[in-house]
């Protein structure tokens, strides 16, 4: 066993979970509350963001100390926003306090977040992301070592991240991809290593409405090269990747949108190409709004597609 967890024996996670960013808006009281609701309507993870808010580490400490069974899951830590022994001690103390509940994504995140908003060297990503694995797994740690094994998972969309995800962690946590990618990225790691990816879902049968909610979703991504290579590997257009949030095709693409049924099938596609688990994210109508209606509403259909 390693300090990047056993990846002989797959980590238990349910396949159905949520991806939000929204529980950053809300005080942190209130954030409890919506963790332990998520968990009393089923949902068996909670996937949480970094970027410039709340330490997810720290965030993912309060939201589980408020819920019983839920998993908390990072998506992702960003490897420059600490060093290796930072993340290996805070994670160690959170699977401590919480056994079998705690999964670390990790990534290289963007240029744009590493370089301008850090300060740091974004030239070799793939090896700054295999030299902090090594890092986590020569850290020292004094404190009360955790009963159970310390489980990440890599943010990964093409074939040689995806690789090092299957050799040295748990597996991978795609993010901003179709089903047609959930496929590929099932065929490149195997069958035993996790595969995670988060889909972006709205309730909304207007498809106007529903693409201005979706575009304001791709347009954030598709400035983000990592993202744009990875969906150009897919047979996207470069008309389909305007800056501006993509042709309709290719937001229809990224977002399901519609009606209950139409949501959980897009859903289903992911699990059907190999998903162990779907980090459901529901777009809210207004910046900085709260899905909680949405959760509400998919629940009980997406519990149905646990197998």
């Amino acid at each position: 066993m390693t300090d990047t967890g056993d990846t002989t024996v797959k980590f238990s996670l349910p396949p159905i979970g949520v991806w939000t960013g929204a529980l950053d808006t809300v005080p942190a009281s209130r954030a409890r509350e919506l963790a332990a609701e998520l968990e009393s309507l089923g949902y068996g993870a909670l996937w949480i963001p970094e970027v410039a808010g709340r330490d997810p580490f720290v965030h993912l400490s309060f939201l589980l100390s408020a819920t019983e069974r839920l998993i908390g899951a990072t998506g992702i830590a960003n490897i420059w926003a600490r060093d290796a022994v930072a993340t290996s001690c805070a994670t160690k103390a959170l699977t401590e306090a919480f056994p079998e509940r705690v999964l670390i994504g990790l990534g290289v995140s963007h240029e744009n977040l590493v370089g301008g908003l850090r300060g740091h060297d974004y030239a070799k990503p793939l090896t700054a992301m295999r030299e902090y694995l090594d890092g986590i797994e020569g850290a020292p740690y004094t404190a009360q070592r955790p009963a159970t094994p310390a489980r990440y998972v890599l943010a990964a969309l093409r074939p040689k991240m995806l690789g090092l995800a299957g050799e040295r962690t748990q597996g991978a946590h795609p993010y901003f991809v179709t089903p047609e990618h959930t496929a590929r990225a099932r065929e490149t790691l195997g069958a035993g290593p996790l595969l995670c990816p988060e889909q972006a879902v709205v309730l909304e049968t207007d498809p106007e409405k529903a693409r201005a909610i979706g575009r304001a979703y791709t347009k954030t991504y598709l400035a983000q090269p990592n993202y744009v290579n990875n969906i150009r590997t897919l047979g996207f257009t470069e008309e389909d990747l305007a800056p501006e949030g993509g042709s309709d095709a290719f937001v229809d693409a990224l977002v399901a949108w519609g009606d209950v049924d139409t949501v959980v099938a897009r859903v289903e596609e992911h699990l059907d190409a190999g998903a162990d688990h779907v980090a459901v994210q529901a777009l809210p109508a207004e910046k900085r709004g709260l899905p909680d209606a949405q959760w509400r509403e998919l629940a009980a259909p997406l519990a149905a597609l646990r197998r």
